[in-house]
């Protein structure tokens, strides 16, 4: 959702929820997820029957607090706004949807903040954004359960300046018994929310594409499955910005992440979007969550990045790995194209936007 959380007092977080300090790391994770993959694919979602019609796929160790979650996630994504909450209204109905989701004690991390705690710091982040864009709406894409880890694939939508923006979100949970959250980041570009108010900002892989258009150039055989084995040195690999280890182990696999029109199938193309990437971001991140479904891997590394906008900045990124070659990053390139500065006038531009 669009979250209070930024010095200009607005910042943009579309879907749910974030995370504290004391993270699970992929090494925690990897413990049910080692073994249970086999599982994952002997329950391809049919934990959880009820919902599998209203998300494209559903994969995973699905459990009754997994299911829980899946229930309240959808619920408040499908649910209409209506009169948008006054500020600080925690008892306006979808308010009350969306704080459902969450532990009373739950953390939030949203794209360029630090974590907000509590459903009194949550619940007034989320009046904000439902009265910034009271119409937005999500569907779940592709879903992912591994236990007490869920990764929500979803496509947001909100109305800004009059146009209809649409774009990808990864929110990753970690749920109590109950299926409240207890912690969760999200993963957006919030770049995608600026476009129609403001042209000017260059986005950062302006240019980017397969030289040809076409699948040429494609190199190396299908990508095998991820195994928690790799971690450590895919971590490495992002934390150095070591292109070539990071797409030589994907292979042929297409490539899709912030600010691309369409997948890149070539060498040249994704050896160039990730260089245009480690140009601009110095990365510094940990192994975060590992989610292994019956055909699709998700992996969170999170952190802070530093680059020519600023330093120490929270960011994060998180890779899906997807049963048809599809290799996905979802990131937030905002923070390493406007600086805090330029990023609280934007949201004012935004603010002032949905009020004309």
């Amino acid at each position: 959702m669009l979250a209070a959380a930024v010095a200009s007092g607005l910042s943009l977080a579309v879907a749910v929820t974030a995370a504290p300090t004391g993270s699970a790391t992929a090494a925690t994770a990897a413990g049910p997820a080692a073994t249970g993959s086999a599982a994952a694919a002997a329950l391809p979602g049919g934990g959880c029957a009820e919902v599998r019609d209203r998300v494209e796929r559903l994969e995973g160790r699905i459990t009754p607090n997994g299911c829980a979650f899946l229930k309240r996630q959808i619920a408040f994504g499908e649910a209409p706004t209506g009169t948008p909450p006054a500020p600080g209204d925690l008892t306006h109905p979808r308010v009350m949807a969306y704080l459902d989701i969450f532990d009373e004690e739950a953390t939030l991390w949203e794209a360029g903040g630090a974590p907000q705690r509590g459903h009194s710091v949550i619940g007034n982040s989320i009046t904000g954004s439902l009265r910034l864009a009271p119409e937005l709406r999500y569907r779940g894409t592709d879903v992912v359960a591994d236990g007490a880890v869920v990764m929500f694939g979803q496509r947001n939508e909100i109305t800004v300046k009059g146009r209809q923006v649409s774009y990808p979100q990864i929110a990753r949970n970690v749920l109590g018994d109950d299926g409240k959250t207890v912690q969760a980041r999200r993963y957006y570009d919030r770049h995608e929310l600026f476009k129609p108010i403001a042209p000017e900002l260059r986005p950062l892989f302006e240019g980017i594409a397969d030289s040809d258009g076409s699948a040429g150039g494609r190199g190396g055989r299908a990508p095998e499955r991820f195994r928690v084995d790799e971690v450590a040195a895919r971590l490495a690999a992002w934390n150095s910005g070591d292109v070539a280890a990071l797409t030589g182990r994907m292979g042929n696999a297409r490539l899709t992440g912030p600010g691309l029109a369409g997948p890149l199938a070539t060498d040249a193309g994704k050896t160039a979007y990730l260089k245009r990437l480690f140009e601009r971001a110095d990365l510094e991140l940990k192994a975060g969550q590992v989610a292994f479904g019956a055909t699709t891997t998700y992996v969170e590394w999170h952190g802070r990045v530093t680059g020519p906008k600023g330093a120490d900045i929270p960011f994060g990124i998180v890779e899906r790995f997807g049963p048809g070659g599809e290799w996905e990053l979802y990131f937030d390139t905002l923070p390493l194209i406007a600086d805090k500065a330029e990023t609280g006038a934007l949201f004012q531009r935004l603010a002032a936007a949905g009020k004309e």
